[in-house]
């Protein structure tokens, strides 16, 4: 059934056809309407499960590690300050191996105090091993939220759902909420290998010494690689009931493009109009969409990319003494193909500033009439001071 919803009620959509047993909720903007539909939802019998109210982000995601514990279905949202208050306990949630998920709207660091879209905050979270998928528009959320949980099941690791600030999470569109027998057929009650049980009592969380925790760590790796090939088998499965996929990557244009643009986000469906048009006007030019930055896609990359003469990767975030940590990535990704196209990166929209179709051309057109970059990082939209 088509709804004309916004972003963060696809969230919200999502999570009640998940059959969620447990949200945890602190409210920040620009994530409370998310908690705000499933608070709703939970007080009007819609949903059969706990809204616990906490006080603060950091006793949400603490709480979930308790329900999760005991093998039921747990989700949260947070954003910007909310998520960097988590910090510790993301690494205690994917420690522990409790696929629980949350929604991520991506929101500026302060200071100076923003409340608009800017990626740092979930890719400051990286290395905490939470599988991290990048959202390009409503219909992509719902569904991601739904295979968030199929795929964080099977390999028990959380997974961060991550959306634009406002531009996605407050924008409005038409969204295919699906029936709940077809959910149903797709995800299945989860049935974790371990859990707190008073009927059979175990220890969790208990000091590891040095013979045991590099292994543990190990597994985690191991179950962050087994995610590249399920997450392709969880896509299968999903489009056979929805004639729906995103792929971890998105190529578009790039079997003949000399040059290639590098997005994630909402900025993608600019960028696309964007390529269309240099297209039609003899330019080589192709799109390559992220979605899943964790675990990086390095195989796809590489095929998709090293056949270009350059690419121009746009971050919407900044890593201090680095780079756009997209172009980070990418760089890594190809650093040892014998054969790799120049690589520009660039940095825009920093805080909620609008990337255009104007910014986004001038970005082409650097990335053209440049041999080699002017700057590792080039900011684009800079206002003069």
């Amino acid at each position: 059934m088509k709804r004309v919803v916004e972003g963060s009620q696809a969230v919200a959509e999502a999570v009640r056809l998940a059959r969620v047993n447990v949200i945890s909720a602190y409210p920040i903007t620009p994530q409370t309407h998310i908690v705000e539909f499933l608070s709703e939802y939970c007080a009007n019998g819609t949903m059969n499960a706990r809204f616990l109210r906490v006080e603060s982000e950091h006793s949400a995601l603490a709480a979930l590690i308790g329900t999760a514990s005991t093998g039921v279905r747990s989700f949260t949202a947070t954003s910007g300050q909310g998520l960097a208050l988590m910090h510790e306990l993301l690494h205690w949630a994917s420690g522990a191996r409790l696929p629980i998920v949350m929604a991520e709207v991506n929101r500026a660091l302060a200071p100076g105090w923003n409340i608009w879209i800017d990626q740092t905050d979930s890719l400051a979270q990286r290395d905490t091993g939470w599988i991290q998928m990048y959202c390009e528009h409503g219909q992509e959320v719902l569904d991601s939220v739904i295979q968030a949980y199929r795929l964080g099941e099977l390999v028990s690791l959380p997974v961060m759902v991550v959306l634009d600030a406002f531009y996605l999470s407050h924008t409005y569109e038409p969204v295919d909420i699906p029936e709940q027998e077809l959910v149903d057929r797709f995800l299945p009650p989860y049935k974790p290998m371990f859990q707190l049980d008073t009927e059979d009592p175990c220890a969790f969380g208990s000091l590891v010494t040095p013979n045991a925790y590099m292994e543990m760590r190990h597994n985690i790796a191991m179950a962050m690689e087994e995610v590249l090939s399920l997450f392709q088998d969880v896509e299968n499965e999903f489009e056979a009931i929805f004639d729906r996929r995103y792929g971890a990557i998105e190529p578009v244009g790039c079997d003949d493009a000399e040059i290639i643009l590098v997005t994630s986000g909402t900025v993608t469906s600019t960028c696309r109009q964007v390529v269309d048009d240099l297209r039609s006007r003899g330019e080589k030019v192709g799109l390559l969409k992220v979605k899943l930055f964790r675990p990086f896609p390095v195989d796809l990359i590489r095929q998709n990319l090293t056949s270009a003469k350059k690419i121009a990767v746009i971050d919407r975030n900044f890593s201090f003494g680095a780079s756009g940590i997209f172009a980070q990535e990418i760089r890594a990704a190809l650093c040892n193909t014998p054969e790799r196209p120049l690589s520009f990166g660039y940095v825009v929209g920093l805080g909620g500033r609008d990337v255009t179709e104007d910014v986004l051309e001038d970005i082409y057109w650097d990335t053209k009439n440049n041999e080699v970059p002017v700057k590792e990082s080039i900011w684009m939209g800079l206002q003069e001071v």
